[in-house]
């Protein structure tokens, strides 16, 4: 009786089946679960790799510090609570940034892989060029007398220093001088090289360097001359250009890039000389970033947010075969064929770590679309349904992929998507008479349209 009530019910069995669309969601967000496991890994072999190499590097300066004696007022409290007020004479330093700055970068990508995972490596060739003017120390109170001349370094930041190959030596005013590592002060920059040339008291001075410096995925630059303009090629035809600043001209083909960035001090927010550490450099740094031609984690997460969709539509195409074929399908057949749509996604994130994504998503289709066809003829015995359902599939998985392939405009080709399905749906059911369906199976679940008949 009950199971006569289930097949005859129309309203349960599209129960029933929303109920397992919704249960089929469980196991997708394992298969999410699982796809982000696998991008922490090859994150953590970046990382392994990197570290051995160079990390991702960013260049500041270089910058003139001089250090100079200054009073400040300290506190200090006795043993009885009271606080007294003193003078002590402390070390501070003056930063001066470069009037003019070029930085010019060739870069030569390397791809290395841990296991399975794909490492992005670079080597680089930078060469840096600017002027220094002593004219604005004017704008800040030092007295002159407090300023310590011999100890005043150039400074250059780089944020791994492992990722330097050859020695360095700075050209500063004609004189060359070799650079050691540490900084004279860390209230400007964090870690790098110093050169100690002497200052004296010019106030023009210029100077040049040239840098061998290992790095992965990402090499920036921070602005800090008075007009900072800075160059990069490299043999990578898929870079992001990162940072505060986007660059004023680029040329990207799929062998190659160039791009060159112009920089004012007006689009920064700290000035041309200060004390002390009153500004933060580093949130107005910029440059390139050299991603994999093809993210198959990012794509095969893209796939997955579709899963819905995909049950949905499935499971509504097995219901229309029902109800055109009087022929009803098990609640457990109901869950066989979703948990083939599930595998798919976990098949397409193995096999996407094994070849290219694309090769990866139709071989995976094929394997999934012929799965659920053969098992739909042995369950119907009927070739036409059996051709529909595969019709079905097929489309739906080719629509999916022409969505991957265009990021910008998926929520648009979705949508007209979806609608034309609904339509479509909506035609095909245009006559069917739901109420028939629970009668007899001789009954037509097709209305017949009376015929025109006018009475005398």
């Amino acid at each position: 009786m009950l199971t006569r009530f289930f097949k005859n019910s129309v309203g349960l069995r599209m129960i029933i089946i929303a109920v397992l669309t919704l249960l089929m969601l469980i196991p997708v967000s394992f298969v999410e679960s699982l796809i982000t496991e696998r991008e922490a890994r090859r994150e953590e072999a970046i990382t392994e790799v990197s570290a051995k190499w160079g990390g991702s590097q960013t260049i500041t300066g270089p910058i003139l510090e001089i250090p100079y004696r200054n009073l400040v007022r300290q506190e200090r409290t006795n043993d009885k609570g009271v606080v007294s007020s003193f003078m002590e004479e402390v070390t501070d330093y003056i930063h001066i940034l470069p009037e003019s700055l070029a930085v010019t970068t060739v870069l030569t990508p390397e791809v290395r892989y841990r296991g399975i995972y794909q490492v992005i490596l670079y080597r680089s060739k930078i060469v840096i060029k600017g002027t220094f003017l002593m004219s604005g120390m004017a704008d800040i109170s030092v007295d002159p007398d407090a300023i310590l001349w011999d100890e005043a370094a150039v400074s250059l930041g780089i944020s791994d220093l492992k990722g330097i190959k050859e020695s360095i030596s700075v050209s500063y005013n004609g004189k060359k001088y070799a650079a050691n590592p540490g900084l004279l002060s860390t209230q400007a920059l964090e870690q790098g090289i110093t050169i100690r040339p002497k200052i004296g008291g010019k106030d023009k001075a210029d100077f040049t360097l040239e840098l061998d410096l290992n790095g992965s995925t990402t090499l920036a630059f921070a602005p800090v001359g008075r007009e900072t303009n800075v160059s990069v090629e490299a043999a990578w035809g898929n870079p992001s250009f990162i940072g505060a600043y986007l660059p004023e001209s680029r040329d990207v083909t799929p062998q190659k890039f160039t791009a060159a960035w112009k920089v004012l001090h007006l689009n920064r927010n700290y000035p041309q000389v200060w004390t002390g550490n009153a500004y933060v450099i580093k949130e107005s740094t910029f440059g390139v970033k050299l991603i994999p031609a093809i993210d198959e984690y990012q794509k095969t997460m893209r796939t997955a947010k579709y899963a819905i969709m995909f049950l949905s539509l499935t499971f509504l195409a097995f219901f229309m075969v029902e109800v055109l074929t009087r022929r009803v399908i098990h609640p457990i057949q109901y869950v066989l064929i979703g948990l083939a749509l599930v595998i798919f996604y976990t098949l397409l994130l193995s096999l996407s770590e094994q070849f290219s994504f694309n090769k990866a998503y139709w071989t995976t289709s094929i394997a999934t679309i012929a799965l659920i066809t053969l098992y739909t003829r042995s369950v119907l015995a009927n070739n036409r349904a059996t051709l529909i359902i595969f019709g079905i599939l097929t489309i739906l998985y080719g629509f999916l992929f022409v969505i991957l392939q265009l990021q910008d405009y998926a929520l648009l080709l979705g949508s007209i998507g979806l609608f034309v399905i609904l339509a479509v749906v909506m035609y095909v059911t245009r006559k069917i008479d739901w109420f028939a369906i629970a009668k007899t199976d001789t009954e037509p679940i097709i209305e017949e349209q009376a015929p025109d008949t006018e009475q005398p």
